[in-house]
């Protein structure tokens, strides 16, 4: 990718102003998400940046979607007027790859273009601090109220000085030594198990595979070469993204599939028998696994619309849990005071001691493959012997739910009060955490909240069993609809 700004004529900023949600800015290419707003939020990060350092140095890079290049030139070149120092990523580079380099280079920040796992017509812009970290509410309110006051014109770049600030740069190296430091792949060698990945047309491609290629661990791939319609969907790794993973995964009978979406910061795992694997259920493996294998004593940190088995597993080490708001901009801030051995959403998102405070879908992969290959059990399996261990089962489900607007206005409204009974049944507990979550006697919930980077209303339930979580999803749709 080179920094060279396209010559072409600045169009009217959208009607919407620009707005971060639970992780950056996300819009409709060409409706929101056009080279005019694109220059506004650069230039608004910028000033950000320069309020705070008279020299400041950013990482700017992007996943493989629609006109990435032309996007991030623009940002360099903006941000390269304005006095700021670019680090460009050669090469579509992930998510937690830029976090980590960030870290390394000890750099201010970073501005990378991705919608993460959004269908194909969105793009997106996160903005990472010097931690390496998403940007706090802070932060994101003061680039906001920037950018309001921008205009397109005002926001272009001009002047003297923009290549010169310019300097590329390669994180793959990097980024997978550090990899290699975090995962035992010698275990992986001697179980002489094999793997399959998707990459769903994403940054993970070359990462992930390469570096199970490079420790001599058998992978088969799919979906690595760049295609900015992701067959037709979107970079998702939810389970009806990942049938072509589940068919691999039968057809070469090997141990587990992984997948990491567009700008690899999630993880999907497939069992060795196809079946889909919930994250929830990965992150509880994975924290009961870490602190048996590497002796650490800590606790873990979840969303509020994480699964409470993770809750189940601390208690069973005797360790604490600490609940966030949905977004791991919270996570993160316990893996920065080294407070936890794990870090996880539900939403596909992991992180662990003494790594970056983001989500890294290439390192739960491999996690999942280092486990895999200590415990020599399907990861089913392994699920079974957890919920033995704990004595309790635990089956979380999730539905996105597209309302008409003046349903989805209604529902809001209703959320900000607090039910004694809900769906016929009396609640134990309300969760003001991040929306409206209900606790019931048997310890069963269910959470309704908007979405922060989808007009959508998130719906998430979790009871004992599969039936007993879609009947409580179902009744919740009813309400809602009511």
């Amino acid at each position: 990718m080179r920094a060279t700004p396209r010559n072409i004529e600045y169009e009217s900023v959208g009607t919407r102003p620009i707005k971060f949600g639970t992780s950056g800015w996300r819009a409709e290419i060409a409706r929101e998400f056009t080279f005019a707003n694109v220059r506004v939020a650069t230039a608004a990060i910028a000033d950000h940046v320069l309020a705070k350092t008279k020299h400041p140095t950013l990482l700017v890079g992007s996943d493989p979607r629609f006109a990435s290049e032309a996007f991030v030139a623009e940002a360099a070149a903006v941000l390269g007027a304005r006095g700021v120092r670019v680090l460009l990523c050669d090469g579509f580079t992930p998510t937690p790859a830029i976090a980590y380099e960030i870290q390394r280079r000890r750099a201010d920040g970073a501005i990378n273009f991705t919608a993460s796992h959004n269908p194909a017509e969105y793009h997106g812009l996160k903005f990472s601090g010097s931690d390496g970290g998403p940007a706090q509410p802070e932060t994101t309110k003061d680039i906001e109220a920037r950018a309001a006051s921008l205009t397109a014109p005002a926001a272009a770049p001009h002047g003297a000085g923009a290549d010169g600030n310019v300097e590329h740069i390669q994180c793959r190296a990097p980024y997978l030594a550090r990899i290699r430091e975090l995962v035992r792949f010698s275990l992986l060698r001697e179980s002489k198990m094999s793997f399959a990945y998707s990459a769903r047309h994403g940054c993970g491609a070359g990462y992930l595979d390469r570096v199970l290629e490079e420790e001599g661990v058998p992978v088969s791939t799919i979906q690595t070469e760049r295609d900015v319609l992701f067959d037709g969907s979107g970079p998702d790794v939810s389970e009806e993204y990942l049938r072509p993973l589940s068919e691999v995964v039968k057809k070469k009978k090997v141990s587990a599939g992984l997948a990491t979406d567009g700008d690899a910061d999630r993880f999907g795992v497939v069992d060795a028998d196809g079946s889909y694997m919930s994250p929830n259920h990965i992150l509880a493996l994975v924290y009961d696994y870490l602190v048996e294998s590497r002796g650490w004593k800590m606790g873990v940190a979840r969303s509020v619309a994480t699964t409470h088995l993770l809750d189940a597993v601390a208690k069973s080490h005797g360790q604490p849990l600490h609940e966030t708001p949905v977004g791991f901009k919270y996570v993160g801030e316990n893996i920065k005071a080294d407070k936890i051995a794990l870090g996880g959403e539900e939403s596909a998102g992991l992180t662990i001691r003494g790594h970056v405070p983001e989500k890294d879908g290439i390192l739960a992969c491999l996690l999942v493959a280092e486990m895999t290959a200590a415990r020599r059990v399907t990861l089913r399996e392994q699920l079974r012997a957890l919920f033995k261990k704990v004595g309790a089962e635990f089956w979380p489900i999730r539905a996105n739910l597209h309302l008409k607007p003046e349903v989805h206005a209604r529902t809001l409204e209703r959320l900000k009060q607090d039910p004694r009974e809900f769906a016929g049944r009396p609640v134990k507990k309300v969760d003001r955490t991040d929306g409206l979550k209900v606790v019931f006697d048997d310890s069963s919930w269910i959470l309704m909240r908007a979405s922060g980077t989808e007009p959508i209303l998130r719906v998430y339930a979790e009871a004992s069993s599969p039936a007993a979580s879609r009947q409580l999803r179902d009744a919740t749709e009813k309400w809602i609809q009511s």
